[in-house]
C-alpha cells in the first residue's frame, strides 16, 4: 500500500505530538533519496526519517542505524547550513494531500530568527524534499524538476514554491456530500459498462484512497473485494455507507497503525484501519504506533533490498563454485559406476590363465567354459593379437586392479566434494540471510579463509578485520538466546563462547544458524525452548515454509567434525521439537 493523504494525516498527527518543539540536532543523507533528522527535545533523542524514494516514500521515527557516504551531498551540506539547531515549531499537512510541510524557527548567521519550511512531498516518482523561506522562496530540492520532466510544475531554486496541482477528476472525500457520493456515482457509471469494479470507481473518483481502502470498502459493504458495478444491486448504497462511516472514523481519529503479514510474518502491506478483505489467509495485527509500522515495513525491507544488491557479486562466485562441483561430482559418479565392472576384468584373466595350454599368440578371442558362471556357459574374451596369452592376462588383471584403486579414490573425492557442496549451500543461505553490509565482509573474510576469494594485498588487506557479534534475543522468561551470523560465527559460538551447560540448537539435516540458548546452569524453560527453537527455524533455508523438525542438545555433546569446513559439527544424545519460523517472534525478541 502506498502512503495515501489519510494514512500521511495519522502519521502527522503522531509526528505532532512527539517532536513538536524538538531541535535538528545532525542533518545526514545515507542514500541519494533520504535524510535523517536527528532531534533532541523533552522525549529524549530520536532519529526522523525523510524518503522520497518512489519506491519507499515515507516519513517517519525510525530505531535503524544507517551507514553514512565518505562526503555528504551537496543537498545535505546545504540543510546542516540551514537547519542544525532549528526548532521545529508545527507540523501540517494541506487537506487530502500526500505533503507534509515541516515549519521551523531557525537562526541566520546575524542572529535572526527566521521561519523556513522543510517540504517533503509524496508523490511517486516525482516525490520531493523541498527547503523553501519564509518568503515562500525555493532555496533548494532534492530532486530540481524543469519542464522537460513536468510541464505542469517546474521546482528549482529561486522560484516561488506552489503546491502541486489537484488530481484531475478526483473528489476529495472530505468534502462530498452523501447526495453528491450518489449523484457521482450514479453519473459516473451510467456510461461506464457492468464490467467497472467498485474498487477502481473509488479509486478513480476520490483523491486520499489507495488501492487497498477502496477494495477493503468494497469487501466490507458486499463481501467482495472485486465485485463489478453490474453485479451491485442497491444501487451503491452499502458502499456509500461504508464510504462515510471509514471519513467519519478518520475525522474523529479513530485510526490505528495495522500491519498486515503473510504466513512466515513477513510484512506485505499496512494501513490505518483493520482490514477484513484477507480472510485468514494473512495476518492483520495492530503496532504500537505509526512508525513503528512503517520501520518495520519499509526500513527493513528496504536495508534486505540493499544488502542483496551488495551481495550479488559474492553470491555469483559462490554458485560458480557450487555449479563446478557438481558438474565434477557427476562426472566422477559416472566413473565410480563403471569401476562396478572391474570383477569381470579378473574374471577374463582367470579364464585366460586357465586356458592357456590351448592359446597361442595371434589368437583374437578366446572361447572357454565359463567357470564363473552357475550354468556351465561358455565366455567369448576378447584378446590383443600381438600380446602373448600371458600378456592378454595381465592385461586384463592390471585394468582390475586399475579400477580397484579408482573406487577407492574417487569414493574419497565423492565425499569431500559432498562435503564442499554442502559447505558451499551453507554459505548461500548466509548470504540470503545477511542482514548487514558487517555481515557480508564477514562471510567475503570466511571465503578469502577457504580459497574462494583471494586474500587482498598491501595495506589495505593487511589491515585487521573487526569481526561481528552473534545476533542476541531476549526470551519471554527473561533467559539469553544468541545466533550466529555465518559459518565462522557459528563456530566460534558454539565450541569457544558458549559453556558446556548451555544448550545448542540447529534445524534439523537443514543449514542454518547455530542458536545457543544462555542457561548458566539452569535448564530452559519450554517457551525459551519453543522461542528459540523458532528463532533457528528462521535463520535457516527453511524461513520460507512452515513447520521444520529442530535438534536440540546441551553444548558438551556438540563436537567439530574432524577435516570440516566451518560452521560443520558433530551432535549426539538430542532431541526434537517443530518449530514454525517467525520473524515477527524474531524482531519481538532481539535486543539490537
Amino acid at each position: 500500500m502506498p502512503l495515501d493523504a489519510i494514512c500521511l494525516y495519522a502519521v502527522k498527527e503522531e509526528l505532532s505530538g512527539l517532536i513538536t518543539g524538538s531541535k535538528i540536532d545532525k542533518v545526514q543523507q545515507p542514500e541519494s533519496d533520504m535524510l535523517i533528522l536527528t532531534l533532541r527535545g523533552g522525549t529524549g533523542t530520536c532519529r526522523l526519517l525523510l524518503s522520497a524514494g518512489s519506491g519507499d516514500m515515507r516519513v517517519h521515527l525510525t530505531s535503524y542505524k544507517f551507514d553514512n557516504p565518505a562526503s555528504p551531498p551537496m543537498f545535505c551540506m546545504l540543510l546542516r547550513k540551514h537547519l542544525t539547531g532549528a526548532k521545529i515549531a508545527a507540523i501540517s499537512q494541506p487537506p487530502a494531500e500526500r505533503l507534509l510541510v515541516f515549519e521551523l524557527d531557525t537562526v541566520d548567521a546575524m542572529g535572526v530568527i527566521s521561519r523556513k519550511c522543510l517540504i517533503i512531498e509524496l508523490l511517486g516518482r516525482l516525490s520531493n524534499i523541498i527547503l523553501v523561506d519564509a518568503d515562500g522562496i525555493i532555496i533548494d530540492c532534492l530532486r530540481r524538476i524543469a519542464g522537460e520532466f513536468n510541464d505542469k510544475r517546474i521546482v528549482l531554486p529561486g522560484l516561488v514554491y506552489r503546491y502541486p496541482p489537484a488530481q484531475e477528476g478526483k473528489v476529495d472525500p472530505y468534502e462530498v456530500s452523501i447526495d453528491g457520493w450518489r449523484d457521482l456515482y450514479h453519473e459516473s457509471n451510467r456510461a461506464q459498462t457492468s464490467e467497472r469494479t467498485a474498487d477502481t470507481w473509488l479509486l478513480s473518483s476520490f483523491s486520499a484512497l489507495s488501492p487497498l481502502i477502496c477494495r477493503e470498502l468494497s469487501w466490507r459493504a458486499y463481501a467482495d473485494a472485486g465485485i463489478r458495478i453490474g453485479a451491485v444491486t442497491d444501487g451503491g448504497e452499502a458502499l456509500c455507507r461504508e464510504f462515510f462511516k471509514l471519513i467519519g472514523q478518520v475525522k474523529s481519529g479513530e485510526y490505528e497503525p495495522f500491519i498486515i503479514s503473510d504466513e512466515i510474518k513477513s510484512p506485505r502491506d499496512f494501513s490505518y484501519t483493520r482490514i477484513q478483505q484477507y480472510e485468514g489467509v494473512m495476518d492483520v495485527d495492530v503496532e504500537t504506533d505509526f512508525s513503528s509500522m512503517l520501520d518495520k515495513f519499509y526500513t527493513l525491507k528496504a536495508r534486505r533490498e540493499r544488502i542483496r544488491q551488495r551481495s550479488s557479486a559474492t553470491l555469483k562466485i559462490v554458485k560458480n563454485a557450487r555449479d563446478r562441483i557438481i558438474r565434477k561430482l557427476s562426472v566422477q559418479q559416472e566413473e565410480l559406476k563403471k569401476t562396478s565392472e572391474r570383477e569381470r576384468q579378473r574374471q577374463c584373466g582367470d579364464l585366460i590363465m586357465a586356458n592357456l595350454h590351448g592359446m597361442r599368440k595371434g589368437e583374437r578371442t578366446l572361447v572357454a567354459p565359463d567357470f564363473y558362471s552357475d550354468n556351465g556357459l561358455f565366455r567369448e574374451i576378447p584378446l590383443d593379437p600381438l600380446k602373448t596369452p600371458q600378456q592378454n592376462a595381465a592385461k586384463y588383471y592390471k585394468e582390475y586392479t586399475k579400477a580397484k584403486n579408482a573406487e577407492k579414490y574417487l569414493t574419497e573425492l565423492i565425499r569431500d566434494g559432498e562435503k564442499e557442496l554442502f559447505y558451499l549451500e551453507s554459505v548461500t543461505q548466509e548470504i540470503n540471510m545477511a542482514e548487514s553490509e558487517q555481515d557480508l565482509v564477514d562471510i567475503r573474510g570466511e571465503l578469502s579463509q577457504t580459497g574462494y576469494i583471494r586474500t587482498g594485498t598491501g595495506a589495505q588487506g593487511s589491515k585487521k578485520r573487526v569481526e561481528s557479534t552473534p545476533m542476541r534475543f531476549l526470551s519471554s522468561s527473561g533467559m539469553q538466546i544468541l545466533a550466529g551470523r555465518n559459518n565462522n560465527q557459528n563456530d566460534r559460538l558454539t565450541l569457544k563462547t558458549a559453556m558446556k551447560s548451555d544448550y545448542w540448537l540447529h534445524t534439523q539435516k537443514i543449514h542454518g544458524s547455530h542458536v545457543i540458548i544462555s542457561c548458566e546452569g539452569a535448564e530452559p524453560d519450554d517457551t525459551t525452548l519453543l522461542e528459540a527453537a523458532a528463532i533457528a527455524a528462521y535463520y535457516s533455508d527453511a524461513r520460507a515454509g512452515g513447520k521444520v523438525p529442530v535438534d536440540y542438545t546441551q553444548v558438551k555433546n556438540v563436537k567439530k567434525a574432524p577435516g570440516g569446513r566451518p560452521g560443520m559439527v558433530l551432535y549426539t544424545q538430542y532431541n526434537t521439537i517443530l518449530a514454525r519460523p517467525d520473524e515477527g517472534l524474531a524482531e519481538r525478541l532481539s535486543c539490537r
